[in-house]
């Protein structure tokens, strides 16, 4: 058996169990290596001092930071394996979680597999697709050399205004809950008799997951991100912390603490919720992780107390702190607050004990490196053939047909000459939304994909002409040729406060538009968004058929399976399509409830009726 410092190593052997393995390297480490482990910074900062010497515990790539423009995942199994080797030089060897925000599908990484978004997730309804989406993002994952996601976000999304409602997968607290199947997609499924709140991972195909924004993130007044969620302890536990409950009993290994506030207190400061509820209520025994710089939100303006920050955020109960980038500063404030007596020594050893607990479970201290045989599995056929099931399933048919007697859908794909119109038809940027690429996202061939222009000239008949134009010009629209037109619109990629909208019309002069073209020619209008949008009387009116696609991600071939026919409609409205921003927040069950088109509301091409 190994040694260190002459002394036998259970923690290397894995035969041993977890916890002894745990309890032994806790043991002989020093205060600086337990501080080391506490800490996650940032890719670019990352230097072979702070891995061998600093012990730091996790690198992450926040959105768009990876090996350089493009990287394949190769190109990031040999950055993250070389970080690995270089954590593995320290003096205990303990090795390194990597960690990215995979939230649809690998989507940092050229070439991956972008699955829809969550919205999109919890029109299907479906949680065994959930949980083989999450399956197939755990190999893309993994073929990176990245161990860890930061997902699922189980917000239960309250109010269309707040900029992350397309990382909720509803409005609805159970639909989310059937949704935590992503747990054991992305971390395999515990065998009978794992005991409850205790991290599982099954295998080298699988990653550790993050159960995220812990708690009530989604339920912020008017909406506004990491905003305050006023509401009863009782309200806190039914509506937004249910979620949690089924990750725990399927072995999270990670929770992250939200940067709102409940009843103006700060989570990533409340003992109460983090270590009462959720660590001693709940049982759960992973490890809690902070957001980017979210212990420096706890003062105004953000770090300027850094001290105050780090006792009031490690002593609450957060383990490992996203610092991301002045971990000097950081590790130095720390080590002065456990010297002080300001953070007792036990709350560091629990917070220690909880990481290495996850590293072990993750089988990272005996496979420390990237599985090369994995790398045939990113955006490979079958994965596609997946997301564009999951665009199939989540597409809601809202309107088919100016009467019920005559509907508009399925469309003839041997029609003599089809008008594709709209910022969104052939940019695969604003179909994959935020959290693509980059953070924010962005516009055009950002990565592999098929958009619906694309789809759509591809399955059409051979004698179909397909005109596509962007902006239709008068002359265009004039033209009576035209079979039917095609407009896709809808909003621009964002995330988090960027996202933020109290408006919510159609931007890029979406509804006109629609208007000009639906004012000659027959329309289907597919709207590309990652909420509900405003939806005038009079543009409703002008439109023949209407299809909310939300962010279906790269697979536009799942659009053009549904509206021509092929599959039929069977997405179901997730959250509440209200009539005006002056209604909001409104959600189902409430006595003035007088939507557009309510929650679960979807129609069927044969049969033109609601199905709840």
């Amino acid at each position: 058996m190994d040694e260190v410092d002459g002394n036998v190593c259970v923690y290397r052997n894995p035969k041993e169990s977890i916890e002894e393995r745990v309890k032994d390297l806790l043991h002989r480490m020093t205060l600086k290596e337990k501080l080391g482990q506490m800490t996650q910074i940032e890719r670019r900062v990352t230097t072979p001092a702070a891995l061998r010497d600093l012990g730091i515990g996790s690198v992450l790539s926040s959105g768009g930071s990876g090996p350089f423009e493009k990287a394949l995942s190769s190109d990031w199994a040999d950055m993250v394996d070389n970080f690995q080797k270089l954590a593995l030089e320290s003096r205990l060897g303990i090795p390194i979680i990597y960690g990215i925000d995979a939230v649809h599908g690998n989507n940092s990484v050229y070439g991956a597999t972008i699955f829809p978004h969550n919205v999109s997730l919890g029109a299907t309804r479906d949680p065994d697709l959930a949980r083989r989406i999450a399956e197939s993002t755990a190999l893309e994952v993994r073929a990176s050399g990245i161990h860890y996601t930061f997902a699922p976000c189980l917000a239960v999304c309250r109010d269309p205004r707040w900029g992350r409602c397309y990382e909720s997968y509803s409005e609805d607290t159970e639909i989310v809950r059937k949704m935590t199947s992503v747990i054991s997609g992305l971390q395999g499924e515990p065998p009978k008799g794992h005991p409850n709140g205790y991290p599982f991972i099954a295998g080298r195909n699988n990653v550790i997951a993050c159960a995220k924004h812990f708690v009530g993130d989604g339920g912020t007044d008017k909406g506004i991100n990491e905003g305050n969620t006023t509401s009863s302890y009782k309200d806190l536990q039914r509506i937004h912390m249910a979620p949690y409950l089924d990750c725990i009993s399927q072995g999270v290994c990670t929770v992250m603490a939200s940067y709102s506030s409940w009843n103006k207190r700060k989570l990533h400061a409340d003992h109460f919720l983090l270590t009462e509820v959720l660590k001693h209520k709940l049982g759960f025994k992973g490890f809690i992780i902070s957001d980017w710089e979210g212990i420096d939100k706890l003062c105004d303006p953000p770090g300027s107390d850094y001290r105050f920050c780090i006792s009031s955020a490690i002593n609450a109960g957060i383990d490992m702190v996203m610092v991301p980038l002045r971990y000097d500063k950081f590790l130095e404030d720390l080590t002065n607050l456990v010297e002080s007596g300001e953070i007792p020594m036990s709350r560091i050893d629990d917070a220690v004990e909880r990481i290495l607990r996850v590293k072990f479970a993750a089988g990272l201290f005996e496979h420390h490196f990237t599985n090369r045989s994995l790398l045939n599995t990113v955006g490979c056929q079958l994965h596609r053939e997946l997301a564009r099931e999951a665009v199939q399933k989540s597409l809601v048919l809202l309107k088919n047909g100016k009467s019920p007697t005559c509907p508009f859908l399925p469309l003839d794909r041997n029609a003599k000459k089809i008008l594709v119109a709209g910022t969104h038809a052939d940019d695969l940027g604003y179909q994959c939304g935020g959290w693509t690429a980059t953070w924010h996202g962005s516009s055009g061939r950002i990565t592999i994909g098929t958009t619906i222009l694309d789809a759509v000239k591809a399955v059409v008949g051979h004698k179909t002409e397909v005109i596509y134009e962007q902006v239709p010009s008068l002359s265009t629209i004039a033209n009576e040729d035209f079979s039917f037109a095609i407009v896709a619109v809808g909003e621009g990629p964002y995330a988090e406060s960027t996202g933020d909208n109290s408006e919510l019309t159609i931007p890029f002069n979406g509804a006109e538009i629609i208007s000009s073209v639906a004012d000659k020619i027959p329309t289907l209008v597919i709207l590309i968004s990652g909420r509900p949008l405003v939806l005038e009387p009079w543009l409703l009116e002008k439109m023949d058929a209407l299809v909310a696609a939300w962010l279906p991600g790269t697979e536009g071939f799942g659009v053009t399976d549904v509206v021509f026919g092929d599959y039929e409609f069977q997405g179901l409205l997730p959250v509440t399509w209200f009539k005006s921003v002056d209604q909001l927040p409104m959600h189902a069950g409430e006595n003035s409830y007088d939507p557009l088109f309510p929650f679960g509301f979807g129609l069927k091409t044969n049969k033109g009726k609601q199905v709840q």
